[in-house]
C-alpha cells in the first residue's frame, strides 16, 4: 500500500509513523509535513497544500489510501474531492465535518437528537450575547462558532471575562477563528463541574470501533490555570472512564451521534472525538465534537496500538470496520508537549531545537511546529513544537520517562507542565 497523510502537525507525525510500521505499507507520504516527518525513517514529505493538486498527485501515483489529519481540510471538503476521484479515503465529508467546524451545528444536532449536552444559545448580536451573560451570571463558557485550532473556547469564571470572549469572537477576532457561510456566532453554555476526557471512536458510517482512552490538559500553566490551549499533554489509558462511564458514553453519545448523522441523511465516517465531562456522580455529558483525532491524545494511543492502523483505516474509508479487531498495550503511555514561547498567544518561530533523544522501543519524540531549514538544523515553526511520548509499567513510570527526555531538549523560552497525569496519579 501507497498511503498519503494530508497534515503538519503531532497529530499527523504520529499516524504516518503508526501506518509504515504496517508490513503492508510501502510508502507514506505527508503533505506537508513537518521537521520530524522529514526525516523519519519510511516517511516523505510532499510540498502540496492545494486540495486538488493533491488528488491529481495521488490519482498519478496510485496512492492505496488517503488520510486526512487536521480539521482544515476536513471542513474544506477533502474527502469528499477524493472520493469523486474514487480515491479511498479517511474521514469525515464536509457535511459530516460540521459537527466540528460549527458548534452550532454541532449542539442544535445534539438537542435535535436528544444527546445529553450543557444547557446553550447561539448569537451573532453582541448585545443579545451580552444580555444573555448578565442574565445567566458566571462561571459560563464562551465558544467560537468556527475553527480555531483549539483554542476558540473561553471558560469564564467572571461575566467581565465572558463579555470580552464575546467582542474578541464577534468583532475584533484575535483568536483567528475561520467563520463560517453565515458569519461570527457564538454558542454560549452552561459551565458544567466534573472531569473532561477525550472518547474517540472509528466509524464507517455504520460500524463504531472505542479507541484506547485517553485525557488531555488543555490549559497552559500548571494545575490547569491560564489560557486554553490546543493541548499541552495526554495520557493513556484515562482512569476517570470507568466501565460504567465507558458504556454511558458509548450508548448516550457515539451511537446516538452516528445513528443521528445517518437518519440525517450525512453518514459519519472516520475519527469522532468526544470531548466528555464526567460529572462526580459519573454522568457524562458532551462538550464537543472533533471530526478527526484529538492531538496530543493522538500521540499516546498510537504509542498504545498493537494492531494495524493501515488496516483500520482501510476498513473505515471502505466500510469494512465490523471485520476488524483492535489490539493494545496494556501499559499506559504519557505525552507531554514543549510548546514555543509565547505560545498560545503570538508563538515565537525560527529558534533552534537541539538536543532531541533518539527514538526508543518503548518513547518516541513526535514532532508538530518544527521545520528544516535549509542548511539542515531543525527550528520551531508552531505554537506546539514537539510532544515527547513514552510507555511505562504504569502511567509514574511513563510520566518519569517523558520528562527524563523533554528535559534533554534546548528550545529558547520553551513551556511545557510539569504536572501532566495528575488527575491520574493523585
Amino acid at each position: 500500500m501507497k498511503v498519503l497523510v494530508i497534515g503538519s502537525g503531532g497529530r499527523e507525525h504520529a499516524l504516518a509513523w503508526k501506518l509504515a510500521d504496517a508490513a503492508d505499507v510501502t510508502e507514506v507520504f505527508v503533505a506537508p509535513g513537518n521537521g520530524g516527518t522529514a526525516t523519519e525513517p519510511g516517511l516523505s514529505n510532499l510540498a502540496i497544500n492545494d486540495l486538488p493538486e493533491l488528488v491529481a498527485w495521488s490519482l498519478a501515483n496510485h496512492v492505496d489510501l488517503v488520510v486526512v489529519g487536521p480539521e482544515a481540510p476536513l471542513a474544506a471538503g477533502a474527502v469528499d474531492l477524493f472520493r469523486a476521484a474514487d480515491i479511498p479515503v479517511f474521514g469525515p465529508t464536509q457535511a459530516a465535518a460540521q459537527l466540528e467546524s460549527s458548534k452550532a451545528f454541532s449542539k442544535a444536532f445534539m438537542a435535535r437528537h436528544g444527546i445529553p449536552t450543557a444547557a446553550f444559545e447561539t448569537f451573532s448580536d453582541p448585545a443579545q450575547a451580552h444580555a444573555y451573560i448578565d442574565k445567566q451570571g458566571a462561571p459560563i463558557v464562551v465558544k467560537a462558532d468556527g475553527l480555531a485550532a483549539g483554542k476558540g473556547v473561553v471558560v469564564a469564571m467572571t461575566a467581565e471575562e465572558a463579555h470580552l470572549a464575546v467582542d474578541d469572537m464577534l468583532l475584533s477576532n484575535t483568536l483567528g477563528v475561520t467563520h463560517n457561510a453565515d458569519g461570527a456566532r457564538v454558542v454560549i453554555e452552561e459551565f458544567l463541574v466534573g472531569e473532561e476526557a477525550s472518547f474517540m471512536v472509528v466509524c464507517d458510517g455504520t460500524t463504531v470501533l472505542p479507541l484506547a482512552t485517553s485525557q488531555d490538559h488543555k490549559r497552559l500553566g500548571r494545575g490547569d490555570t491560564g489560557p486554553n490551549t490546543g493541548g499541552m499533554g495526554a495520557y493513556s489509558p484515562a482512569p476517570v472512564v470507568t466501565d460504567a462511564v465507558h458504556k454511558k458514553a458509548m450508548e448516550a453519545v457515539i451511537l446516538p451521534t452516528i445513528a443521528g448523522m445517518r437518519a440525517d441523511g450525512i453518514p459519519f465516517t472516520g475519527f469522532l472525538y468526544a470531548g466528555l465531562m464526567i460529572s462526580p456522580a459519573g454522568e457524562v455529558k458532551t462538550l464537543e465534537f472533533n471530526c478527526r483525532m484529538g492531538d496530543p491524545e493522538t500521540q499516546p494511543i498510537m504509542m498504545r496500538l498493537s494492531s494495524s492502523l493501515a488496516e483500520l483505516m482501510l476498513a473505515g474509508a471502505t466500510g469494512q470496520l465490523a471485520d476488524v479487531d483492535l489490539a493494545w498495550d496494556e501499559r499506559p503511555a504519557m505525552g507531554v508537549v514543549l510548546a514555543a514561547a509565547g505560545y498560545p498567544q503570538a508563538p515565537r518561530k525560527g529558534d533552534l531545537i537541539a538536543g532531541i533523544p533518539a527514538s526508543q522501543r518503548d518513547a518516541k519524540v513526535f514532532h508538530a511546529g518544527t521545520t528544516l531549514r535549509d542548511d539542515g538544523c531543525l527550528v520551531s515553526n508552531g505554537g506546539r513544537v514537539l510532544c515527547v511520548t513514552a510507555l511505562g509499567d504504569d502511567l509514574q513510570a511513563a510520566k518519569n520517562k517523558a520528562y527524563a527526555m523533554i528535559h534533554d531538549i534546548a528550545l529558547d523560552g520553551a513551556q511545557f507542565r510539569d504536572d501532566i497525569g495528575a488527575r491520574a496519579l493523585a
